[in-house]
This record gives C-alpha cells, structure tokens and sequence, in this order.
C-alpha cells in the first residue's frame, strides 16, 4: 500500500539507488522540478523510470503555472505570461485561461506527467507578497473563483489533474513562505467572505494543497500543521478532496522534518509533499508519514479515478484562439 507521501528526485535520470529507494518506500506520488527536465525524450525516459520504480501508474506532479513557476521552457515547451498578467491583457479572462490551462496540460501529458499544481486560487491585494502576487489570477472572489474554475477544467480536458492551492488562503500574506513564516491578522467573518470563499466555490476538485500562512484569528499555528485549519477546510470550506501539504520542506514550517510530517497528518493532511530530492530528508519522511488508509486512501482513489484521456482539439486553433484573446 503506497505510503502518504510524495517524493521528488535529484535529476534529469533516476539513479540505481533512488529507484530501490522508491521501490522500498513506495510514495503515492512524485513531483518534478527543473533540475529534472532536459529535453522530452529523456523526460518521458524519468517519467517512465519512477512509475517502473513502484510497480504502478503513480500521479506525477509538477509546478507549470507560467511566468516565473514553470518548470518546462523552451526550447522544447512554450514560455507563457506570469497568470496575472495573462488575465489583465485578456479580452475574455475565463477563456483564455481554459484555453491555456488546457495547452499546458497536454504538453505535459506528452511527456508523462498528469498533475499539475495549478490553479493558484489566492486573491491578489496589496499586501500579497511578490513571490506570489503575479502568479494570481485576479483581485477579487468572483474573478478568481470563475478563471480557476476555467483552469481546472481546462486542466481536465487536457488530460491532467488539478490542484487548488494554496488552501485556505495565501493572498493577504506579506511574507515568503519558503523563507519565512507569514502571518494574517485578518478577522475570520472577513476570510470567510473572502479568501475562503474562493475556495468554497472549488471545493469539489480532487486534489489540494494547503498554506504554511498563521491565519491568528483561527489557531497560532500555520494552516499545513494546524488542526484547526484544517476543520475550516474540511468542514467550513467543504473540500473533500485530497489534501497535500505545501513543500513541507519550506521555511515557513517549524522543527524537523520528522516533527513536521508528523505534525501535518495529525492535523489532517492526507498526504506530506516533499519537494528538494535530498536523500536523508526523504528517508526522514517515508519513516514519519504512514500509509494511505482510510479516508485519505479513499480521497487517493477518487483523485486518480478523475485521471482522464485528453479531449481531443485543434491544438493551432487553440494557440491562435488564445493568442488572439491575450495579445
């Protein structure tokens, strides 16, 4: 039985020892980062290696939001607009970001990859902090609530699973969470007009992922290790989906690795992801986390049942369609 983790790797190629290692800890899934990607054959070839490696067609993941987060470029994948910028240029926000959701997921389905993290369902304000804001998709509930919708769905139909993040909320943070801890001040009744609202609307996608951001009005924690959090997103959020902590490996989180992946699951993630491929850390993690049982077992079964063929399209009339739309 996979265990409730997922793991990343070193590089372009899985190495003999990262492949028995997998195959002993079995994580439910694996995410990519741009140390791994070289050109798409060798990329199909890791895709290929790290599902041959646990005996199954396990989820992998990657990071391919455009602009300053995606993971695959050029020469051999399109470079698109950071998401904010798309959707102030665009005549018809929604559109366009179906359309671009939907190019990106197939090309990333053409080199075995069938998770994208995407949409980034924040809201964008002033006191967003910049490594987040031009990843947003608008400024208000309704704006970002209807072109995620779109990019989930987009997501879809190019054959890859989306996941909604950063769940409850990350927009109001001022800080970096890969370096530091952000906190919100922000009085529940207005989070829960707002920043949770968004992702109410959301709640019916497979797959999501939490905020390492102290909401001070819920719990002192942050939301990844927070059962309190947690209890907003299940119960007043309504999402029952599977839940992903944020790179668990980040700045943000307090103690070790172990104390983290332990403190997670006990607030009520399904599953830890950890992202930076280091060897110790991971064994730290697949020692910590337990397997997937239950009601995360049934969440991870729903999620990969959502796993589609993509619906056939006119990939130029989309390109051209959408170029038209954006500028």
């Amino acid at each position: 039985m996979a265990g409730a983790f997922i793991l990343g790797c070193e590089g372009p190629d899985l190495t003999p020892d990262e492949a028995a290692f997998f195959r002993a800890a079995d994580p439910w899934g694996f995410i990519l980062f741009a140390r791994n990607i070289d050109t798409p054959d060798r990329l199909r070839a890791l895709t290929t290696a790290l599902r041959d490696a646990v005996g199954r067609d396990a989820p992998i993941l990657v990071d391919q939001e455009g602009g300053r987060v995606q993971r695959l470029g050029p020469p051999f994948w399109s470079d698109w607009l950071p998401p904010l910028t798309a959707m102030d240029r665009a005549r018809d926000p929604v559109r366009a970001m179906f359309l671009r959701a939907t190019l990106i997921a197939r090309e990333l389905r053409g080199v075995g990859i069938d998770v994208n993290c995407t949409p980034t369902a924040d809201i964008a304000g002033e006191g967003t902090h910049p490594f987040l804001f031009n990843r947003l998709y608008g400024r208000t509930v309704e704006e970002v609530a209807t072109r995620a919708r779109a990019n989930a769905e987009g997501c879809l139909q190019g054959g890859v699973l989306p996941v909604v993040k950063h769940i409850p909320g990350h927009g109001r943070a001022g800080a970096d969470s890969h370096l530091s801890l952000p906190r919100v001040d922000t009085p529940r009744a207005d989070l829960e007009a707002s920043d949770f609202e968004v992702f109410r609307r959301l709640a019916d996608l497979p797959l999501g992922m939490t905020a390492h951001v102290v909401y001070s009005d819920i719990d002192a924690l942050p939301g990844t290790i927070s059962g309190p959090v947690q209890a907003v997103i299940r119960d007043g959020i309504g999402f029952d989906g599977l839940l992903m902590t944020d790179d668990i490996s980040m700045g943000a989180l307090p103690g070790d690795m172990a104390s983290r992946c332990a403190g997670a699951i006990a607030a009520g993630c399904d599953v830890v992801l950890h992202c930076n491929g280091e060897g110790r850390d991971m064994e730290i993690v697949a020692a910590t986390c337990p397997v997937l049982q239950g009601l995360a077992l049934d969440r991870a079964d729903r999620a990969l049942q959502d796993r589609r063929r993509p619906v056939e399209m006119d990939l130029d009339a989309a390109r051209a369609e959408l170029s038209a739309l954006v500028g």
